[in-house]
């Protein structure tokens, strides 16, 4: 007996992943968002250390990651809004083929050759695919479901999204490098994010009904900007977004080095201390998802989020300063900061939910804020010179009590949550 549409729609199964904020025609998309951040994330932990062993210097590895940083922050907005113009999908997809094509110049003209000029240019280039796939499927994701579930849609889409970016390739890197090398290491990469693209394009369907024009487009880049002044709330959600991942970026430029030369830990004593921070933090965006839905998102982004990273911050930093190289009290309080810094995924459900009408052009402010967070969290790391670790430490604390204030700003008046509810998702 054949199964007819309805009958799948009302199958246990299908209606099981909607009760957890997994939309039927998006289902798939998360497991292809898991298997191309793997892909994405292969390089983070080694391909400066390779370059530099290749004798690029400093200067040159810095300038490499600052173009990417630069590339990837306006294509975090620009992908955003040009979404719901051109089609999640068809956003993934292009995301995906520009990933893998200007990674294999970037191997092969550019690694393989040590030319830096073509390295510098494709891996710029290629910093357009990771935004272009991964918030292309967000906006999608929030198109399509229901704003009762809202949170913890997104709190799974930044599970597998961290999933794949910060363990899984971790894990698979370390498995695989010294067996292979780091050149075959990162060729496998393409593995992965072609599978990722290759789910898109035979798993998933375009919910977009309208045909692509170069005036819907421009509509589109445009209500990623106007948007700001016609829901100011939604530029204040962007700034809280930039703040929830500044110390970890800030992080990332000096605390390691403050806490093996100063405190003395050692590297592989940090790098557990990290790595299972960021295991936390995947969790914590699954759980702060379900939260938000059951107790008020807003009040977990504040509470959880902005006060639990002040405390949290200070922790990482006084415990082991005071009672030095304390492996397992580190460790505890390394896994609150994660768990903590966590507690800001329900802002991808608050902030789209502000313009309900206008979901993807939301999407691109708060991944603007996402890509700002790149750069705001170096520059906030580069006062440890003129003020020292401890004061900077103290600006970054004080930053998300800021980022609380804000947050409760946020809170939907009567009109915006009669919208929010009015607003029909994409038909499933």
């Amino acid at each position: 007996m054949t199964h007819t549409t309805p009958q799948l729609t009302g199958s246990r199964f299908p209606r099981l992943l909607r009760t957890q904020g997994i939309a039927r025609p998006v289902a798939w998309g998360f497991a292809a968002l898991t298997l191309f951040m793997v892909g994405d994330g292969i390089e983070s932990g080694f391909l400066s250390p390779y370059l530099s062993q290749l004798h690029f210097s400093e200067a040159s590895v810095a300038l490499l990651w600052s173009v990417y940083g630069i590339v990837v922050a306006v294509a975090s907005w620009l992908s955003s809004a040009l979404a719901e113009a051109w089609g999640p999908r068809r956003m993934m997809l292009l995301g995906s083929v520009i990933w893998c094509v200007f990674e294999v110049v970037f191997l092969v003209l550019g690694v393989m050759r040590q030319d830096f000029a073509v390295m510098l240019v494709a891996f710029g280039i290629r910093g357009l695919g990771y935004p272009m796939f991964a918030y292309g499927f967000l906006v999608w994701v929030t198109l399509e479901t229901p704003e009762e579930v809202m949170g913890r849609a997104v709190g799974w889409y930044w599970f597998f999204s961290t999933l794949g970016l910060g363990v899984i390739s971790s894990y698979y890197v370390g498995a695989v490098i010294d067996t292979i090398g780091p050149l075959a290491t990162l060729w496998t990469s393409l593995v992965f994010t072609t599978a990722g693209g290759l789910m898109v394009a035979f798993l998933l369907k375009n919910p977009v009904r309208e045909p692509v024009t170069l005036g819907r487009s421009i509509r589109g880049v445009a209500g990623a900007v106007t948007i700001v002044g016609s829901r100011p709330k939604v530029g204040v959600g962007g700034v809280v977004r930039l703040i929830n991942t500044l110390s970890f970026y800030a992080f990332v430029v000096f605390l390691s080095t403050y806490m093996v030369h100063q405190v003395g830990f050692t590297q592989p004593q940090w790098q557990v201390v990290w790595g299972t921070m960021l295991a936390a933090n995947v969790l914590a965006n699954l759980v702060s998802g379900y939260l938000g839905d059951w107790i008020g998102r807003v009040d977990v982004v504040a509470w959880f989020g902005g006060i639990g990273c002040f405390f949290t911050v200070l922790g990482l930093f006084y415990l082991p300063t005071v009672f030095g190289p304390a492996f397992a009290l580190t460790l505890v309080v390394g896994v609150l900061y994660g768990f903590t810094l966590g507690m800001f995924v329900p802002l991808s459900a608050i902030v789209p939910l502000l313009a309900p009408r206008h979901r993807a052009s939301a999407v691109a402010i708060l991944n603007l804020g996402a890509g700002l967070s790149q750069f705001a969290g170096p520059v906030v790391a580069g006062l440890v010179t003129p003020i020292g670790v401890e004061a900077t430490v103290w600006v970054i604390a004080v930053l998300y009590l800021v980022g609380f204030a804000l947050t409760f700003l946020l809170r939907q008046n009567t009109t915006e949550r009669a919208e929010a509810r009015a607003a029909v998702p994409f038909p499933q």
